[in-house]
């Protein structure tokens, strides 16, 4: 009997979070936690999907035209997109989910579903032309944030699906880079604070863009990407007073990442420097968009005190986790004391692969 498993790992992002739905860069990796997809074809017209993690099943007929797509569904918005571009289901399949990744923790367990279930489909009814990193990539994209006119970029869906250390380039000349230089002693930590992530993501992104429009009606021309630290502030003027943060986090972190994505490149790799610009960059996500909470300041200040390199909040904010930077020597110290400070979960994470899909035999 022939299963297809389907895995797709987590991410955190380094540099750039709240940039790319400005189509301005980010740094993210992939890391060794996995959203895991075992199908099995049955004699029925139905997926039937089992997600044991978290108590639920679904039955979705092959022939799903007559469903409505209802707000983060997307199992369905997934079907949807690839029939657009002829992948159409014509058997039944017993499906069963699990995973590693913590789920509404801001390290992409939704975005990994969504590329494993690509994937199935592809493997299974779709183009093998389509069965690719960058094709998956997108059309996870497409399904997860398109379809359903959501406020998201491209960052998680591409971190998973081509795995390792990216640089991504999220506007107009899209483009992507694998950056080659190890980095180890990652640790994510779990605060256990639920989060808004549409909510928050909508209002970030509308004032940001509220922002950069300010801007233009005075420099029709502006162009993030053209500014430079000395000339901030003549940009920052000329928004009102409530836009002031947005522009100045949307300035900054676009500056931190380009400095983090020329220290990865440096000949003698640094990782002090990469720690020095972690804190940076979490300065602007604290103190301009403000998007943390008081456990998650709590934990990166424990962090800190316990000579971690840099610490930062991951994801759309108000909750989630946050990475923090360690030598090997200060690992278990940094953990002890997240723990202490109230994690719900700490863990070391190493950059792993993307996603991949494969058939296996079972007697």
């Amino acid at each position: 009997m022939e299963e297809i498993v389907s895995i797709a790992p987590g991410r955190t992002c380094l540099f750039g979070d709240h940039q790319d739905y400005l189509g301005l860069p980010i740094i993210a990796c992939a890391i060794d936690k996995y959203i895991t997809l075992k199908a099995i074809k049955n004699n029925t017209n139905y997926f039937s999907i089992d997600l044991p993690d978290i108590n639920q099943k679904r039955k979705i007929p092959v022939d799903f035209s007559h469903l409505k797509l209802e707000k983060r569904d997307f199992f369905l918005s997934t079907l949807r997109v690839l029939k657009r571009y002829n992948c159409i289901p014509n058997a039944g399949f017993d499906i069963h989910i699990t995973g590693t990744i913590p789920i509404n923790s801001g390290t992409s367990s939704s975005s990994a579903l969504v590329v494993a279930w690509v994937q199935f489909l592809l493997e299974t009814f779709g183009s093998k032309e389509l069965l690719n990193p960058k094709s998956i990539s997108q059309l996870a994209f497409e399904s997860e944030v398109i379809e359903f006119n959501a406020s998201g970029g491209k960052m998680d869906q591409y971190s998973i699906g081509l795995g390792n250390i990216i640089y991504l380039e999220t506007g107009e000349n899209f483009s992507y880079e694998i950056l080659k230089t190890p980095i180890t002693g990652i640790i994510m930590a779990d605060s256990g604070v639920p989060k808004d992530t549409e909510g928050l993501l909508t209002k970030l992104k509308t004032n940001s863009w509220r922002a950069i429009e300010q801007v233009r009606e005075q420099h029709q021309n502006f162009d993030v990407k053209n500014v430079d630290e000395k000339s901030i502030d003549n940009y920052i003027d000329l928004v009102s007073k409530e836009l002031k943060p947005y522009l100045e986090a949307t300035i900054g972190n676009y500056l931190v990442t380009k400095k983090a994505l020329s220290a990865f490149k440096e000949d003698n790799f640094d990782i002090y420097k990469i720690g020095n610009l972690l804190n940076e960059h979490h300065h602007y996500l604290k103190n301009k968009l403000k998007i943390t909470v008081p456990k998650i300041d709590k934990m990166i200040k424990s962090a800190l005190q316990n000579n971690a390199l840099g610490a930062k909040i991951v994801g759309s904010g108000g909750g989630g986790s946050i990475m923090a930077l360690a030598t090997e020597n200060d690992e278990e110290k940094i953990i002890s004391a997240l723990k202490k400070a109230g994690a719900i979960n700490v863990y070391k994470a190493n950059v792993t692969g993307g996603a991949k899909v494969y058939i296996q035999k079972n007697n």
